[in-house]
């Protein structure tokens, strides 16, 4: 990673979050945390999120039941080849987010 000074808030606590962890979920926790939603697949980088189904802020509970869900499902059948992740590939290419499959290994 790459900064030219001065460091700015913002950017140390990039940096720190980067350093203390290597959870993907965690490093994106608290992206979305300081940068706000946008569009967490595409190339938006700040805006409302465009979610079908949730709305991160309202539903937070429900987002991280989906987040243990969808690490449960990555845990066991990391190629979504089964039954339930056929069905994972299914939901991603019906809400047109299909892309993110490719995305799945970097973690």
């Amino acid at each position: 990673m790459l900064y030219q000074a001065p460091l700015t808030d913002s950017g140390e606590r990039r940096l720190k979050t980067i350093r203390d962890t290597e959870d993907g979920f965690r490093i994106a926790e608290e992206d979305l945390t300081m940068r706000g939603a946008g569009d967490l697949i595409g190339t938006a980088q700040s805006g409302l999120p465009k979610f079908r189904v949730a709305d991160m802020e309202r539903q937070s509970a429900l987002m991280a039941v989906a987040q243990t869900d969808a690490r449960a499902l990555l845990t066991s059948d990391p190629g979504l080849d089964g039954p339930r992740g056929r069905a994972a590939r299914l939901l991603l290419w019906l809400l047109d987010q299909d892309r993110a499959i490719r995305l799945i290994s970097v973690g």
